[in-house]
């Protein structure tokens, strides 16, 4: 394991990751939402998988389907945390932050002391957000 890194002249690994790829979406994509949707349940879906094949699941197989996931969440965790000027409320930016300490809290139970039920919350966390990513508004009827 290497020390992490303290020179200031080289960013931070995630806040770099988040920034590639929010300009990787904005112009690649039509829908910021939608993609973020897809990408939370495509990491739904790995942890489904691991879920359903429990018995033969490695410790290594638990590992990367949670770093995954991590990664996924860290990404909305720096959106949150780094630019506040953006378009989101502080109420929404705090509840992203908050949520995503959970997920991170859940996955280091899950790594200490593996067990398949321990994935539900985070499975089922990861499909509402993009149920609610993916909805559509509807114009208010007069």
């Amino acid at each position: 394991m290497q020390p992490p890194n303290k020179d200031p002249n080289v960013p931070n690994k995630h806040a770099a990751a988040a920034g590639a790829y929010s300009s990787n979406v904005q112009k690649n994509t039509p829908d910021q939402r939608e993609l973020e949707a897809h990408v939370l349940i495509k990491s739904a879906k790995f942890l489904q998988d691991i879920q359903n094949n429990w018995d033969d699941v490695t410790p290594e197989m638990l590992e990367e389907t949670l770093k995954y996931n991590r990664q996924v969440w860290m990404i909305f965790y720096d959106t949150a945390i780094e630019n506040p000027e953006e378009n989101r409320p502080n109420d929404l930016r705090s509840n992203i932050v908050n949520l995503a300490n959970f997920i991170f809290k859940r996955e280091l139970e899950i790594i200490s002391n593996p067990s398949k039920d321990k994935l539900d919350i985070l499975i089922n966390i990861n499909r509402e957000i993009a149920a609610g990513l993916m909805a559509s508004e509807k114009p208010v009827e007069k």
